[in-house]
């Protein structure tokens, strides 16, 4: 099945087409004359698991290793180096209730090359050796690499302590979900690492590529988009025509009402200079109002003009930084200050006051305005940036969600004061994380 759409940027014409290769397996083409380059993302989505969390973490890092046709790092990059200087990058991320394993390739057009190489076609077949065609030895992948990465990663893991800032948000996290699959940390767990060896890593890789919901994204000046299909069909039937992907597991975002009987509050020591405190929201709407709620988060903590950064930091003086942020694949606000440890209450009762301002409307409508200002400029920014552009396209495919960029700035525009009001009285305080010394 095939589904078109058209849309006018700035006198320049985008098509996005999305084709269904395999079960589960779906192609996007975002054919634009917006950017010199051309880009290729691939995003492998699996629902999250206390079980394979590290496994998959482990998984990018020794991908690109190497492959069978490319036997190491190096002459990777010197196949980089041959496409005019072609970037390469992969990774991991936490979204929602899924684990997504990404590869990156961004190659200057075909029409600027010097004589009109097909880079993209190369490209492409490049990302697909190093994401399906991996180096293996003694079924299993090449145990120097997968060593070697199970240290690295382990570093990554250790290190998620040395930024109080980032490790207090993950732990009220952690502490709101506790005992459901967004706890999780993304990189996985230490203690998990002594039981990964290249054999069962290559195994859990094979059975991986078969659960997991594929999207490829291909962006940019897209001339031949016939043959582009056509490489990636080839490639797609090639490696998948011997493998039954039946059921795919990942899950489709939710908009779960995460209500707690009362306010949880949670204190750890640890040796800081400034305390970090965290506070998340539960918003006991379905979801469906996002760009309401992305106002109220707005106004609340969303920049220097918001109520948090105001009367927290500016007024009060009790915040280094004072601001707030809304998940909307968990339907949740997260509060963030840094803060003097001596001033935890002072503070805590300020946020709370602010909370409460929101729900007897005590803002103007210059608050909305500012607010709807702020998120329009950084939704148009999304549409000049092409992974910023891909990325919101995976969140709407991922979300089953259907507004465009244009239509969810429209939302935003017709959003009334009461609109904020009606969200504000259904917010309630989950969640009082506090780091101090």
């Amino acid at each position: 099945m095939i589904n078109q759409n058209y849309y006018r940027e700035k006198g320049e014409l985008t098509l996005s087409k999305n084709i269904d290769l395999e079960n589960g397996i779906k192609l996007h083409l975002i054919n634009t004359d917006k950017y010199k380059t051309n880009v290729v993302a691939v995003f492998l989505t699996h629902e999250l698991s206390r079980e394979n969390i590290t496994k998959e973490a482990l998984i990018p890092a020794v991908l690109r290793m190497g492959t069978q046709n490319i036997k190491n790092q190096q002459e990777i990059n010197k196949e980089l180096e041959r496409l005019y200087g072609a970037n390469f990058n992969c990774g991991i991320e936490k979204r929602g209730d899924n684990h997504i394993v990404k590869f990156y390739t961004e190659v200057i057009n075909d029409e600027y090359t010097l004589n009109n190489e097909e880079l993209l076609n190369k490209s492409i077949t490049l990302l697909f050796d190093i994401i399906l065609n991996p180096l293996t030895e003694n079924d299993g992948f090449k145990v120097e690499y997968v060593n070697g990465e199970k240290e690295n990663l382990k570093r990554v893991i250790e290190g998620k302590i040395d930024n109080k800032s980032l490790y207090s948000y993950l732990r009220c996290l952690e502490e709101m979900f506790k005992g459901e699959k967004y706890s999780l940390y993304e990189y996985g767990y230490v203690e998990d690492l002594k039981g990964i060896n290249s054999n069962n890593l290559y195994g859990y890789y094979l059975k991986f590529l078969s659960e997991c919901k594929i999207d490829i994204f291909v962006s940019g000046k897209l001339k031949q988009e016939e043959k582009i299909e056509i490489l990636i069909k080839d490639i797609i039937k090639e490696h998948f025509s011997k493998t039954t992907r039946n059921k795919i597991a990942y899950v489709t975002d939710s908009k779960e009402k995460l209500i707690s009987e009362q306010e949880k509050y949670v204190e750890e020591k640890m040796d800081v200079t400034q305390g970090k405190l965290v506070m998340s929201l539960s918003i006991n709407t379905d979801g469906k109002n996002v760009a309401a709620t992305s106002l109220y988060n707005s106004i609340l903590g969303g920049g220097a003009n918001s109520k948090l950064f105001q009367n927290v930091r500016e007024k009060a003086s009790l915040a280094y930084s004072a601001g707030s942020g809304y998940i909307k694949t968990k339907n949740v606000i997260a509060i963030r200050c840094g803060i003097e440890i001596k001033n935890y209450k002072k503070a805590v009762e300020i946020i709370k006051k602010q909370l409460d301002d929101m729900k007897n409307g005590k803002f103007n409508e210059k608050d909305i305005n500012n607010a709807k200002e702020l998120m329009i400029g950084g939704l148009s920014a999304i549409k000049d940036e092409q992974t910023s552009e891909i990325s919101y396209e995976l969140s709407r495919e991922l979300g089953n969600d259907k507004s465009s960029i244009d239509e969810y700035i429209k939302q935003i525009k017709e959003v009334k004061k009461q609109d904020i009001i009606d969200i504000a009285k259904e917010i309630s305080i989950n969640t009082v994380y506090f780091l101090k010394d």
